[in-house]
């Protein structure tokens, strides 16, 4: 039986553009992932994985044009917004570079013996190890930073970890592109280009969690691929570590202070921030809670007035298409749910965005009838829910899933200083003094990134950022942005008593690695 052809479409049109690949066959998954396998030992130095992300990062810089111009052909997501992502991708590239070279992620931990303390201590020496092979499973909403070349890809490599992407069937063509870039940079710096395999299909990716010598999985998608990919992951025999983003609906909550000041100015920002991408952010705004009355009402005007004025827009395949379309008419069919802006079809291609309105206590009661407004729909609407007051807008956060983030809009009263919460201080533990600060305890145990006065859309690369949540957002306490994202693919080991010669050079005395560490518990950077 002949292998199932792999094309390229065009969302714009729905029509094949070409044929870029065959799916893989579980032969050729098997020998992508023994070759990732091979490859570890080329990896284990440190100097090396440096210089392959900056090198990866280079090679994808200089053929920017190209990349951008295919992805956009598969995406529709446009030029402006792919150059945008690529420079992201880069720059994440690169600081991981940085981090693998300070060295500070090994944790490496140095515990000298000393036999007087009860019970006597021996030598210790501990640090953290690459787990082995990673299977990265790209995302459709963004071809380049959370895909083939994106922060799974980057932080195992990083980690010293070789990888096998399974692509994403709405951008082979832009997968193959980046992944011939990557396994150029790998042989620019003597890495085997097995170090960075690709494999196509649904098939290959269900084997690619299987096979016996993956060590680890990042996944970004839907809840009910990653959840199925999650469950085959703790099936195996020896289960793995499956580090999934799978669904969020990012809630907002506006305050009638907020509402008050500048009702104009947040609807405004929730119709950008909903519509950027064509709702397509793993992170857009779903369900926004504001209050009723004037202020509330100005609110929701400003909102409508921005979302009619955004075009209509192509979503990343015409399965996605049909999936927005069906949800948005499902959801506007439940009692009390009104759409002062209709969502759904545009055109043929196309889809425009809207949103809808119901009253906060139907989402607040717990009967079920309106639990598809709490579900993430994925496109340009969000759910305007209005509340009456502060216990309802507790009501409604008690029946919330895990999300990635979530968003206060506050008042300036509500900030801390005048509110009585000195400006810093900690999250209350009780029920703190003041609105701000008993709205932001609340919405504290939703999400892994809070934004106060802000927008979720937008997940800077840095140090401190934690893009994760409790399910379903994702299937671990981990960050999938951010250097800490390198963690997801080590494991610590302690050695003891070990004899100096045979010491890993990370944990010998003289740390000729200029490692940071800590030393019988003082910390020497």
């Amino acid at each position: 039986m002949a292998a199932a052809p792999v094309w390229s479409v065009d969302p714009r049109t729905g029509k094949q553009r070409e044929q870029v690949a065959v799916e893989a066959t579980s032969a050729e998954v098997d020998a992508a992932v023994r070759a990732a396998h091979d490859a570890r030992g080329a990896l284990a130095d440190r100097t090396v994985r440096a210089a392959l992300l900056r090198r990866a990062a280079d090679q994808l810089d200089g053929a920017g044009e190209r990349i951008v111009e295919a992805a956009d052909a598969e995406t529709a997501l446009g030029p402006a917004r792919l150059t945008g992502e690529l420079a992201r991708t880069t720059y994440q590239l690169r600081a991981f570079a940085d981090l693998v070279e300070e060295g500070a992620f090994l944790d490496v931990r140095i515990d000298h013996a000393d036999p007087a303390l009860t019970p006597p201590r021996p030598d210790l020496r501990r640090y953290k190890i690459p787990l082995g092979v990673v299977a990265v499973y790209a995302a459709s909403n963004f071809p380049l930073a959370f895909s083939v070349p994106g922060g799974d890809t980057a932080s195992a490599l990083a980690a010293g970890c070789p990888v096998v992407v399974k692509a994403h069937p709405d951008h082979p063509a832009t997968s193959e592109l980046v992944a011939a870039l990557l396994r150029r940079a790998a042989a620019e710096v003597g890495v085997p280009g097995g170090a960075i395999g690709l494999v196509h299909g649904f098939e290959a990716g269900i084997e690619l969690v299987r096979h016996p010598l993956v060590a680890a999985a990042g996944f970004t998608g839907s809840v009910r691929g990653g959840r199925a990919l999650y469950d085959a992951a703790a099936a195996r025999p020896h289960p793995i570590p499956f580090h999934g983003e799978l669904g969020s609906l990012n809630p907002v909550v506006v305050t009638e202070a907020a509402a008050e000041e500048r009702a104009e100015e947040i609807g405004a920002g929730l119709a950008g921030s909903m519509t950027l991408g064509t709702g397509q952010f793993c992170v857009k705004p779903g369900l926004v809670l504001a209050p009723r009355g004037p202020a509330g009402d100005r609110l929701e005007r400003a909102l409508a007035d921005a979302v009619s004025a955004t075009e209509a827009g192509v979503l990343l395949d015409h399965r996605m298409r049909d999936a927005f379309v069906d949800g948005v008419r499902e959801r506007a069919a439940l009692p009390g749910v009104e759409a002062p802006v209709t969502p759904g079809a545009g055109g043929e291609h196309t889809v425009g965005a809207g949103f809808l309105t119901v009253p906060a206590d139907r989402l607040a009661d717990g009967g079920g009838t309106h639990d598809l407004l709490l579900e993430e729909c994925f496109g340009p609407v969000t759910v305007l829910a209005r509340y009456t007051d502060e216990a309802e807008i507790g009501a409604v956060l008690a029946r919330l899933p895990g999300n990635l983030t979530a968003t206060l809009q506050l008042g300036a009263g509500e900030c801390g200083g005048e509110d009585g919460v000195p400006d810093g201080s900690p999250v209350p533990s009780g029920d703190g003094t003041g609105r701000g600060a008993r709205l932001l305890a609340a919405v504290t145990p939703l999400a892994g990134r809070v934004v106060v006065n802000g927008w979720p859309t937008g997940v800077a690369v840095a140090p401190a950022q934690h893009h994760g949540g409790p399910y379903p957002a994702t299937t671990s306490t981990s960050t999938s942005v951010g250097g800490t994202a390198v963690e997801r693919w080590l494991r610590p080991v302690a050695y003891q008593d070990t004899p100096p010669a045979l010491l890993p050079p990370e944990l010998r005395e003289d740390n000729s690695l200029r490692l940071p560490r800590r030393v019988d518990g003082r910390y020497e950077g």
